[in-house]
């Protein structure tokens, strides 16, 4: 469209015939001349892709996006309207190199020249997206959601399997399938999904909640088939990872094929290659199966041996620290008791050898007021008939018998008279 500035403006008017002096000017408005221009870079530029790095990024509260990209000496204003921007992964970082596609056009309440941008991505491709994985990849890993060591183990034999996945992909089929080969009596609950395009996360991510907490299920398959990385998206999600982090039972992420590796994989319990690996994976296979029943007495005698042998080991070795405690309280003990039995002995011994000492003198005067001692000297004991000794004269009566005690025997003898002593009163 070429514009001839005397053609008549907009809205009807008809211009003035070109003449050497017209008498009077055309008057356009600023809107007029603004809707021309618009229409003149609408109608002259095709979409087009234009590449340069983002500056002044800043998403609105409407959802809009406004940016400048801006090259070496030059630089274009950009709107990125609501629906367009709400499928963007991630807002490009101040500086990036992305390509813009979009319409050239006037944004004629300013009188503003820019690109409306109806595609956004990084300057390699994917960009963008790889930005977005790498933020909420560092992000669920400062968290610890990624940690090894928090990964769960699968069930060895389950009774029932839930899968989380679109009903009519190809990824449902190849797991029925496998299951139903590996382990016929299995019981699965499949909760479908979509599993790509707007919505879809929350959907996963809903489903995965109201698998794991039913109590009807011992692990979940979620997954789905190929696709490029837009359409895995979804499981890029961070509603889908922390879903499977808090999933009440171990979950197996198979997204895509081997390359293919996801957010969703790197929080699951465990990653899958493909979804048939991962009914692999959770199904036992029957000959697995009966080896494993095979094996079981081997497994309990051990398991018995074990459960013995380590209770043992634990008396054991708390004997040997009781006895080792014992000593140690013991022997100090021992010593000081040896040392107080050796002087209570020498105590003993001492007043032994007082007692001692005091009776063989108590012995010695007892022996010299001892009439033993007295007939020793030669003198005898006169003894009645009742062996009361006679002590007096009066205690003598003519004509009576009594025996003598002397030293070494008794003597009978016979009193033949009584003669009493005379005192001398006066003296």
């Amino acid at each position: 469209m070429a514009l001839d500035l005397f053609d008549s403006p907009p809205g009807g008017e008809e211009a003035p015939k070109v003449a050497a002096a017209p008498p009077e000017p055309t008057v356009w408005t600023v809107s007029q001349i603004n809707k021309t221009v618009r229409t003149l870079l609408e109608e002259n530029f095709p979409l087009l892709w234009i590449s340069g790095e983002v500056a002044n990024w800043k998403r609105a509260a409407s959802g809009h996006c406004y940016f400048t990209l801006k090259d070496e000496s030059s630089q274009l204003r950009c709107v990125m309207w609501r629906g367009e921007a709400a499928k963007l992964p991630v807002d490009p970082e101040e500086g990036m190199r992305v390509r813009a596609f979009g319409q050239i056009t006037l944004y004629e309440g300013r009188g503003d020249y820019q690109l409306s941008v109806r595609a956004l991505e990084g300057e390699e491709g994917e960009g963008l997206w790889k930005l977005a994985f790498e933020r909420l990849k560092k992000k669920l890993d400062q968290e610890g959601l990624l940690l090894p060591e928090r990964k769960r183990t699968l069930p060895p034999f389950p009774q029932a399997v839930g899968v989380v996945t679109s009903l009519t992909g190809a990824a449902l089929h190849d797991i029925l399938t496998v299951l139903r080969r590996r382990a016929p009596w299995l019981t699965v609950l499949v909760r479908g999904t979509r599993v790509q395009g707007e919505g879809s996360a929350q959907e996963i991510a809903d489903a995965l909640r109201i698998l794991g907490e039913s109590g009807q299920v011992e692990v979940v398959i979620v997954g789905r088939g190929g696709g490029s990385l837009e359409d895995l998206w979804a499981f890029n999600e961070e509603p889908v990872a922390r879903a499977i982090a808090h999933c009440p039972v171990p979950v197996i992420s198979a997204v895509g094929h081997e390359v293919d590796v996801t957010i969703s994989d790197l929080v699951a319990d465990l990653r899958a290659p493909t979804p048939s690996a991962a009914a692999e994976a959770v199904a036992p296979d029957a000959e697995e199966l009966l080896r494993f029943v095979r094996g079981a007495g081997t497994r309990l005698s051990r398991g018995l041996r074990r459960s013995v042998e380590g209770p043992r080991r634990v008396l054991t070795n708390a004997w040997a620290r009781l006895r080792l405690t014992g000593l140690k309280l013991v022997q100090p003990r021992r010593k000081a008791l040896a040392d107080r039995r050796g002087e209570m002995s020498r105590a003993i011994g001492s007043l032994l050898q007082g007692r001692r000492f005091t009776l063989v003198r108590l012995g010695e005067k007892m022996d010299a007021l001892s009439p033993l001692s007295t007939l020793k000297r030669g003198y005898g004991v006169p003894l009645d008939s009742a062996g009361r000794v006679l002590r007096t004269a009066a205690d003598f009566t003519p004509g009576d018998t009594f025996q003598l005690r002397v030293l070494d025997g008794r003597v009978r003898a016979e009193t033949k008279s009584v003669q009493t002593n005379e005192v001398d009163r006066d003296g």
